[in-house]
């Protein structure tokens, strides 16, 4: 329920008594009184999905569509309105910093009470303390309270609890974003290992498309609280970030200039305009050049610049080469190949000019998109800087 008050920029002090005496006679003349307004919000609706054992489920979807409310619903956390949730096995939820850790208590402590509430026996727990112990790689911390841990070591211990107690069904949230690339790429190992090797059930929520794409076979979509979708985890990811694309890449301009970029649009395999890549597909300019002048020896330079507007790179063409003295206007298509941009915001800066560098038309910053890391082998490395594109390097063993 979501109550709705009317707001006003500041109160004084007759606004203060107003009130008090419109809620005390309230009481003898109805009159007085004003209901509340509320209205109802269901964060989930009409969500129905079956989970067999050793699936690996990620659930995506934009903030707010409620990823989170339903792993709080399935960890029993939160109790549901309405509807039913029928759960065979232990579940161990890793839902924030901290979930189930008393912060008075150590980290040995901490490992012995998680058991306990997963309804191990102190001998179960003994089984794999040596091996939570060193996944996590807290040791020199181990008999100091969590209060006293950073945001990464807790996160650490947490996951490492949650995998090693034997769980049959485990569930993440977003939490590991916390973590370190490396300490991401062991949990996705351990992921993998639980639910390939022991038959192990996972349910991940994460913005990271890559790691979905890496350690899920199925995904869910979500959308303001109802699913949008559910299937193969790449056909999943397409339509959420189809759904997420919040603009097209365009531009125009129309001008009186010698030479100029009259128009650019930014186009996705499917011709579709688009500002929203994944990294794997790859990404057209449809470029329209127009001219008032009769000849001229011009050079269209196009470069892919970074939200600093760095340059990343550059292609230049000779465009008498493809106008003839009658041509007024002229469409172009430039097609960059998949896999050569990393994740990240980028735009393009257009030129027309000689040789001699008179320029006819410059533009830049223009016809920003945003490519997404689709499932490789840099997925666990989002939101760290290593680079802008990627040179397809050769390896070979000697």
């Amino acid at each position: 329920m979501i109550n709705h008050e009317s707001k006003q920029k500041y109160t004084a002090l007759r606004d203060i008594i107003a009130d008090k005496a419109k809620k005390i006679f309230s009481f003898h003349n109805w009159k007085f009184s004003e209901p509340k307004k509320s209205e109802v919000f269901w964060a989930l609706k009409d969500v129905n999905f079956d989970v067999h054992q050793g699936d690996r489920i990620g659930i995506i979807g934009r903030n707010g569509a409620g990823k989170s409310t339903l792993l709080k619903i399935l960890s029993r956390i939160t109790e549901s309105t309405e509807g039913t949730i029928k759960l065979k096995g232990r579940i161990a939820s890793l839902l924030e910093v901290g979930t189930g850790f008393h912060p008075e208590l150590t980290g040995r402590e901490n490992i012995y009470l998680n058991g306990a509430i997963l309804g191990m026996t102190r001998t179960e727990i003994n089984k794999h303390f040596d091996a939570i112990v060193d996944f996590a790689e807290v040791e020199k911390f181990l008999d100091t309270p969590v209060k006293r841990y950073s945001s990464g070591m807790y996160v650490r211990l947490a996951f490492a609890v949650a995998a090693h107690l034997e769980p049959e069904i485990l569930i993440i949230d977003e939490v590991l974003a916390v973590g370190d690339a490396a300490f991401q790429k062991k949990c996705i190992g351990k992921m993998e290992d639980v639910s390939k090797n022991d038959g192990r059930t996972i349910l991940f929520v994460s913005h990271n498309m890559g790691i979905v794409s890496t350690l899920c076979n199925s995904a869910i979509l979500l959308n303001k609280g109802k699913i949008d979708f559910i299937g193969n985890t790449n056909e999943t990811i397409e339509k959420y970030l189809r759904a997420a694309e919040v603009q097209k890449s365009y531009y125009a301009e129309t001008s009186v200039k010698d030479f100029f970029i009259s128009q650019v649009e930014v186009l996705n395999n499917d011709n579709i305009p688009t500002n929203n890549f994944k990294s794997s597909e790859c990404i057209k300019l449809k470029i329209k050049i127009r001219k008032n002048i009769t000849d001229s020896i011009v050079r269209l330079s196009v470069t892919i610049q970074n939200t600093n507007g760095d340059f990343i790179n550059t292609f230049v063409e000779n465009m008498e080469d493809y106008f003839s003295k009658n041509d007024s206007s002229k469409e172009f298509l430039i097609t960059y190949p998949p896999n050569l941009l990393t994740p990240n915001h980028f735009s393009f800066r257009f030129a027309l000019f000689t040789q001699n560098g008179h320029v006819f038309d410059l533009v830049e910053m223009i016809c920003p998109i945003i490519v997404v890391d689709h499932g490789s082998k840099m997925a666990i490395y989002e939101g760290i800087n290593y680079g802008y594109f990627n040179a397809n390097q050769k390896f070979i063993e000697l």
